[in-house]
């Protein structure tokens, strides 16, 4: 009999659901129940048919008896799973000293000029400040908007993800129904070019906004930031036009806010083009948050500010953080930081991502529930539909590819508010072969519906 409590359910887009637990093997089945028991309910797991991950390299994943996935979904290891340079940095780090930041570094100086370097405009000429995740880093930003402006109130997209902090969670929709927004907190739909004119989206998506503006307004409150992440990943990733978000900063900042960019999905070269996602669309952010890839897989996080958006923050409050940008913590992230720019992985990016690009293009020409292709770099959303007029959304298609190249080990995942978007995000090292068997393996899992 099984032992997993009640109310334990795989809701998440791709989730596991633990009620199909008796069609699986009895060491997986153990395992999950398990599992069950000692994490509780709250854990999720991916696919229907849960994977036993033993290790990983470069863009391949390995389960315990030794056979090969493809890894077309985990951006975390932007440079590669167990990439030599970043696994030498972190043990040489490890075995000579790991403490925290109020001891003099130069590590930490070392990559906060490199780091800062990679960006345009003023807040290139900025401060960092390190956490250890993408959500503390949000949490952060959002304590330094909040002080700079004395206002409470918030503007994300509608299925926007931001973290699982207390305080970010009240602004990440995504986390589902349940998940209570904060009562300054508002949306606004995301740029969706599928079912929007292109032309006319950057100025309804700014009109969207300043009518959630007048809302907190008329509750009482002010505008303390808009937080977006430029690629739209959550909501479903849509990646042009690119002249979007400018308007957007400038409702916002007449409104007395800031403009958070959001780079823990869409930053370090995720987009080929740009270091950082903010850019393709011109727009100068008074915060940006980094997470993810920032330490290939090592727990690194940060936020980079402009200088008089911080100043007051810094003078009233002080911030320290035991385990963000640590020593171990800064060498992961400058030994990921020379890896992407010595081994040229934003062009690298472009390239094979023209490739995937093009092929996912010809994939739909051949099948009907393929309604829209979008990308840029090495970021895909593959949008399926029951009908091309109607553009309604077909979930059951989306989830059945995705387990499909699970089975043929291949590994995305989807996105969007209701998960019939597939989600493909590789490593910046995927190469032309890849590239092929991933395009091989999707088209064939259509060719098996």
């Amino acid at each position: 009999m099984s032992t997993l409590p009640k109310g334990f359910r795989g809701d998440m887009p791709n989730g596991f659901n633990p009620a199909s637990v008796e069609s699986l093997d009895s060491k997986t089945r153990e395992h999950i129940e398990r599992r069950s028991r000692l994490l509780g309910p709250a854990y999720r797991l991916f696919y229907a048919q849960p994977l036993r991950i033993a290790r990983g390299a470069g863009v391949y994943l390995y389960d315990d008896a030794g056979d090969e996935y493809l890894d077309a979904y985990n951006n975390v290891v932007s440079v590669g799973h167990a990439h030599p340079r970043v696994t030498a940095a972190i043990s040489r780090q490890l075995d000579t000293l790991c403490t925290h930041t109020r001891y003099m570094q130069d590590g930490i100086l070392r990559y906060a000029e490199k780091l800062l370097a990679t960006f345009e405009g003023e807040i290139g000429a900025g401060h960092t400040m390190f956490t250890c995740t993408g959500s503390e880093a949000n949490d952060l930003a959002m304590r330094i908007a909040r002080h700079h402006t004395g206002n409470e109130g918030v503007i994300v997209t509608s299925e926007a993800y931001h973290g699982n902090s207390g305080v970010t969670s009240s602004f990440s929709p995504s986390l589902g129904k349940r998940s209570a927004l904060g009562p300054m907190v508002r949306t606004v739909p995301p740029p969706d070019s599928y079912r929007i004119v292109p032309e006319h989206i950057g100025r309804w998506m700014a009109d969207n906004v300043a009518q959630q503006i007048e809302d907190i307004k008329r509750h009482g409150g002010g505008l303390a930031a808009f937080i977006v992440d430029s690629l739209f990943s959550s909501d479903g990733l849509y990646s042009h036009p690119v002249d979007v978000l400018k308007p957007v900063a400038e409702v916002v900042r007449s409104a007395g806010g800031l403009f958070i960019a959001d780079e823990v999905q869409c930053g370090f070269g995720r987009s080929g083009t740009h270091m950082w996602g903010h850019r393709r669309h011109g727009v100068d952010p008074d915060i940006v948050t980094l997470g993810k890839p920032m330490g290939n897989g090592y727990p690194v996080a940060g936020v980079v500010v402009r200088s008089d958006v911080v100043a007051s923050f810094g003078r009233d409050m002080r911030y320290f953080n035991t385990f963000g940008g640590n020593s171990v913590a800064i060498a992961a992230a400058e030994a990921t930081l020379n890896v992407i720019q010595d081994e040229g992985l934003m062009a690298n990016a472009t390239r094979v991502g023209k490739i995937i690009l093009d092929g996912l293009t010809s994939i739909a020409a051949k099948y009907e529930q393929i309604g829209d292709v979008r990308g840029t770099g090495l970021y895909f959303g593959v949008e399926l539909v029951k009908d091309r007029k109607t553009k309604a959304s077909d979930i059951d298609t989306g989830l059945a590819i995705v387990n499909r190249l699970r089975q043929r080990r291949v590994l995305i995942s989807a996105t969007g508010a209701d998960a019939n978007v597939l989600k493909i995000r590789p490593p910046l090292v995927f190469t032309e072969a890849d590239a092929d068997r991933l395009l091989t393996e999707i088209e064939a899992s259509f060719a098996s519906l």
